[in-house]
């Protein structure tokens, strides 16, 4: 979270905000184009579940950002995993850059509508470079 302003960490922290405001994580995401798009259609599909008034709010905001030309057309040196099973998510961290595989498990059934509200999104190292830096033996 080094160099994010102190405001997006400050209790509750959203992760939506912190890594696409452009004074929080955005500026060091290198693959900031996909995990964009992936971020904003996790929100249009939390809205179209819940219909949550701060999760439009949110959705509004971050759709405002300022996109810079790089973002627009950059990519991710890691191949998509088919049907979006798994997102790219690669940040420079000091002179290197780590890469993940991020992947969401929703729980729940249709009929548990406290389950169904329950997603957590876990991060992989990507390549032996970020398992190595993360202490994570291969």
């Amino acid at each position: 979270m080094a160099g994010a302003d102190p405001a997006l960490l400050t209790p509750p922290i959203n992760v939506v905000r912190l890594s696409l405001h452009p004074d929080g994580l955005a500026p060091r995401i290198r693959n900031l184009a996909r995990w964009r798009n992936h971020m904003i259609q996790r929100l249009e599909r939390d809205i179209e579940i819940t219909g949550a008034a701060e999760l439009l709010d949110l959705l509004e905001e971050v759709r405002g950002y300022p996109v810079e030309e790089r973002v627009r057309t950059e990519g991710s040196r890691l191949q998509a995993i088919p049907d979006g099973v798994a997102i790219p998510f690669e940040i420079a961290v000091g002179d290197a850059v780590l890469a993940f595989w991020s992947t969401t498990t929703v729980f729940g059934t249709p009929v548990d509508i406290t389950l169904s509200e329950l997603a957590i999104e876990s991060f992989f190292p990507a390549n032996a470079e970020t398992a190595q830096a993360l202490g994570i033996a291969t």
